[in-house]
């Protein structure tokens, strides 16, 4: 008898335990992807409730191929960029309300068996996980060189606006995300600066980020369809816009006054030179001052932009 009891107990607790694990939606932006992305598909499944492909205008079998392995195929007739295709993802996971949504790329780069490492880095608190490139050495040395500089410029920017909260690897395309996270996030642009604005968004939420140690594959061929140095100058020219709209005190305010600071120096330098010579240095002078004027005229924008942003902010809160 109390054998059954203790069947009884360990089923309901089997029961129990099933209905609290969370529902997981592992998606993937794809783009002439047909070479990898069935390998991609079959190692996500085992730990997926759903697997979601967007096919973002691909012309080969991309599609055909993600199909026959029981992805959802969710298509754009034509080229949306990096950004659009997370736009796509997100507005999905809104739509079916997994408890975590993980995003991985589908051309190969990526190990599919690090999504439940995801899953239970989530488990532990975190509203958003990076996978990082930057937590250990061995995965640091698989990096090309120029990449390495080109993340790290990238990285600082990020960081940058998003008011100091450190991550190390802000380019990352492997990334979970809690409901409330994905409900948070509304992409703008569709370039490849999307990942910088999410964190920037997730940021100004108070969410919480987590990173785990992940290692990328860079022995593939044909696996970015951009040259990395536009890419990057791309990316970087994106973050400078969005810290100029979302930061204007950031950006405007420690640049104009690094710019008075500036022409401030340039009218002491002008003083000495009169101070010692007696003769006044009056392009020196005009230049001074011109720089001067621009700091202050920098600063003051900040402020306006600032203020008419908490504006925006408490209208929007009402």
């Amino acid at each position: 008898m109390s054998e059954e009891i203790d069947i009884v107990r360990q089923m309901e607790e089997d029961i129990s335990n099933a209905e609290k694990k969370p529902t997981v939606m592992v998606a993937m932006p794809a783009y002439n992807e047909e070479l990898r992305i069935a390998e991609t598909v079959s190692g996500v499944k085992p730990y997926a409730d759903v697997v979601v492909v967007v096919d973002d205008g691909s012309k080969d079998k991309t599609v055909a191929v993600a199909e026959k392995e029981g992805a959802m195929v969710l298509r754009h007739k034509v080229n949306k960029g990096y950004g659009g295709a997370l736009r796509t993802i997100f507005q999905t996971a809104k739509k079916y309300k997994p408890d975590i949504l993980v995003i991985i790329d589908s051309d190969g780069q990526h190990n599919p068996a690090d999504v439940p490492r995801f899953v239970a880095k989530v488990a532990e608190g975190y509203d958003v996980v990076i996978g990082s490139r930057f937590l250990t050495e061995e995965s640091q040395k698989k990096i090309p060189g120029y990449r390495k500089l080109g993340m790290k410029v990238l990285d600082s920017a990020t960081v940058m606006a998003m008011n100091g909260v450190h991550v190390s690897d802000s380019q990352s395309g492997f990334r979970a995300y809690t409901r409330e996270a994905y409900n948070a996030v509304n992409i703008s642009g569709n370039g490849m600066s999307a990942g910088s604005e999410i964190l920037m968004q997730v940021s100004d939420r108070k969410l919480s980020i987590g990173e785990i140690s992940i290692s990328v594959r860079y022995d593939l061929e044909d696996t970015s369809s951009q040259n990395p140095i536009r890419h990057g100058i791309s990316v970087l020219m994106n973050l400078i816009r969005f810290v100029s709209i979302r930061r204007p005190m950031t950006f405007f305010g420690i640049g104009g006054g690094l710019v008075f600071v500036l022409g401030c120096a340039v009218g002491i330098w002008a003083l000495n030179i009169f101070m010692s010579s007696g003769a006044w240095p009056v392009t020196m002078t005009l230049v001074g001052g011109l720089i001067v004027i621009v700091g202050l005229l920098l600063m003051t924008t900040g402020l306006i932009l600032y203020s008419i942003s908490q504006m925006v902010n408490m209208v929007g809160g009402r």
